[in-house]
């Protein structure tokens, strides 16, 4: 059996479910959520942190999306299509967020100690060991026509469901992986797909954005042949943290942690308030 990631078995957990808040849950208040948790387990002041939440009919942009020569007409269509759209504050690119797709966050101490790759490591060897008792297929290396591609893209036999961003944040960092579970991850770029050819055209970019081929993405439910729902992999992941540690708790934020929320939400505010400013 492989050996576990040290940074999977501390003492305990604190698991923090925010996947049934329901629509009104912003996508700028999750962001704000792990710097929040991010500088409390960070100063040990909490113990690392698993937080679950969903999004509905988000689409979140990456720093460079926002550079897009006609980036304006990119959000007017998305926004056509029925979803409101951030620019969050960790890397990547464009992802799709809706009821069907499980974000996690896994939230470690000692950045300063431990170096990144570790935290991305950490969270590939969480989602195989969630899966293990399915498939032992999962494999981590990029899905180039994938949205979002990077070098830590989970897939299997070839077909994407999902990636993992990190931000640290002080003496803390939150790993982040969106799950794709339900409905279908073609459908989801094919809508990322279209956003790029309105927003880029056929202009020149210093960046590269993604050329993709929406057939390399699927959701957990079309790969594995099951009919998993966004809870029940809600409950595999407590299950399995309760494995990894001898304690999970559940509370929410608390004390100093609620001033770190205000003013990191208000930062993600106004940072969205500068970058889409010019579509108003």
């Amino acid at each position: 059996m492989k050996k576990i990631h040290p940074l999977l078995q501390p003492q305990s957990y604190r698991f923090i479910d925010q996947s049934s808040l329901g629509p009104q849950f912003s996508a700028l208040q999750s962001f704000a959520f792990d710097d929040a948790l991010a500088i409390s387990v960070g100063e040990h002041n909490s113990p690392t942190t698993a937080r679950l939440w969903v999004h509905h009919d988000t689409i979140v942009l990456g720093i460079p999306d926002a550079r897009l020569p006609y980036i304006d007409e990119g959000i007017q269509f998305l926004n056509s299509k029925g979803n409101q759209v951030i620019i969050r504050n960790s890397g990547g690119l464009a992802v799709v967020l809706d009821e069907g797709v499980l974000n996690l966050s896994l939230i470690f101490p000692n950045s300063k100690e431990v170096n990144i790759y570790e935290g991305y490591d950490a969270m590939v060897d969480f989602i195989k060991l969630l899966l293990a008792d399915i498939t032992n297929e999962i494999e981590a290396y990029e899905i180039t026509q994938s949205y979002c591609p990077g070098t830590y893209d989970l897939s299997i036999r070839g077909r994407k469901f999902a990636g993992i961003s990190q931000r640290r944040v002080k003496k803390g960092s939150a790993v982040q992986i969106y799950l794709d579970v339900t409905g279908s991850g073609a459908e989801r770029a094919r809508l990322l797909k279209e956003f790029y050819q309105i927003g880029k055209k056929n202009e020149e970019t210093r960046f590269e954005y993604p050329d993709i081929e929406p057939d390399v993405m699927a959701s957990l439910n079309e790969l594995l042949g099951t009919d998993f729902t966004v809870a029940d992999i809600r409950n595999r992941i407590l299950e399995k943290l309760n494995e990894l540690s001898g304690e999970v708790t559940t509370r929410s934020l608390e004390g100093e942690e609620v001033d770190h929320f205000n003013k990191r939400l208000q930062q993600m505010i106004q940072r969205n308030e500068k970058a889409l400013a010019h579509l108003e």
